[in-house]
């Protein structure tokens, strides 16, 4: 039993065939890796002494903060945490995008689902705050599902546990955020697997058996500089724990009066600019859920002649820069201009993806 759990940890990271070619960039799968750990970890501490219940779990926040011993430091290791998480996952993201990783199907498909897994934790997590900015960000969100027909309003009130964001819904939302990283651990176990069966893509756009080398000692070499990441994440959180957050996150939730400006965490305000941008709820609802889902269709792209690598990348430059106008519109008021400029920038954003597909469906029977 050990020697063959030793035999598949070296097939892991040890004697793994890697390509010469993979620069820093390669480093973010392994940093998200630590995060993950890093967070399974801090969350597991906060879940000892929090308390899943309306009455009281702002207060236990509190608690945690002021009375735990080394609790603030948890707490905002791991409310930090989740902002570098979807930092390097983003980064990881736009990585497989310019060199064309989603070639490898089941690596991709995989990670693609590990990103909405991650996307419905970190908005669960966020809720379990229990203040003002995310109890109405819980009721806003959970309402859209409505939308779906004829189960819409059923798959509300289940969530809820009634007919309203009470503390049925935190104690849902609290168990599910404490299961879904163990499954989330299985993923990410399938999607290291089916890369290492069919090797990683690199800066040459490759993943042939030419270029191999033992994955150890040069890459961990490699990887041992995200501890200077670690490093300058820590000084971060103890300078500026809270500049990520919002002031109405200190104040406890009131199903009485909602803030006057509703605004999600940074990492989904390009997905909620485009929610706003569309006056329709039913179409609203759709786009911003195709916003995620659209990743999905890089799998039925089978070419594998020429990827045009420069044709390529300007889309994903665009791409990159469509998603960080949207996310500064995602923050601004619902007024003109904003709603105006998320209109263009969604309609954008979708275009971007359809030139992607047309590009390689041309070149496919071009370089055929």
């Amino acid at each position: 039993m050990k020697s063959s759990f030793l035999g598949f940890f070296n097939s892991l990271v040890v004697s793994l065939p890697s390509s010469k070619a993979l620069t820093f960039n390669w480093n973010y799968g392994s940093m998200l890796g630590m995060v993950l750990g890093f967070q399974i970890l801090t969350g597991t501490l906060l879940a000892f002494y929090y308390t899943d219940d309306g009455v009281s779990a702002f207060g236990s926040v509190q608690y945690i903060m002021y009375e735990v011993n080394f609790g603030w430091v948890f707490r905002i290791f791991h409310s930090n945490g989740a902002s570098l998480f979807f930092i390097f996952l983003y980064l990881h993201i736009f990585k497989g995008l310019f060199f064309c990783s989603y070639r490898l199907k089941g690596v991709w498909l995989s990670g693609v689902t590990i990103l909405l897994l991650v996307m419905m934790e970190a908005f669960m997590g966020y809720v379990l705050v229990w203040a003002q900015m995310s109890f109405w960000a819980s009721v806003v969100i959970t309402s859209l599902l409505s939308v779906i027909p004829i189960w819409g309003v059923s798959i509300v009130t289940w969530i809820w546990g009634g007919f309203t964001v009470s503390s049925s819904t935190l104690k849902f939302f609290f168990v599910v955020h404490f299961l879904v990283p163990w499954g989330l651990l299985l993923i990410v176990l399938v999607h290291l697997l089916m890369l290492h069966v069919t090797g990683s893509t690199s800066k040459l756009y490759c993943h042939g058996d030419y270029d191999k080398i033992c994955f150890y000692p040069e890459f961990w070499a490699k990887d041992a500089l995200n501890f200077v990441v670690w490093f300058i994440f820590f000084v971060f959180v103890f300078l500026y724990p809270f500049i990520l957050g919002d002031p109405e996150m200190f104040i406890e939730a009131d199903p009485m009066a909602s803030p006057a400006h509703i605004v999600p965490e940074w990492y989904f305000l390009y997905a909620y600019a485009i929610l706003r941008a569309i006056p329709n709820k039913v179409v609203g609802v759709v786009a911003m859920f195709a916003s995620q889902m659209v990743l999905f269709s890089f799998l039925f792209i089978n070419n594998y002649a020429s990827v045009l690598s420069k044709s390529s990348k300007f889309l994903v430059f665009m791409l990159l820069f469509t998603l960080i106008l949207l996310s500064w519109l995602g923050q601004c008021l619902v007024e003109e201009p904003f709603v105006s400029l998320s209109l263009i920038f969604s309609c954008a954003y979708f275009m971007i993806f359809f030139v992607l597909f047309l590009v390689f469906f041309l070149t496919k029977f071009i370089f055929k």
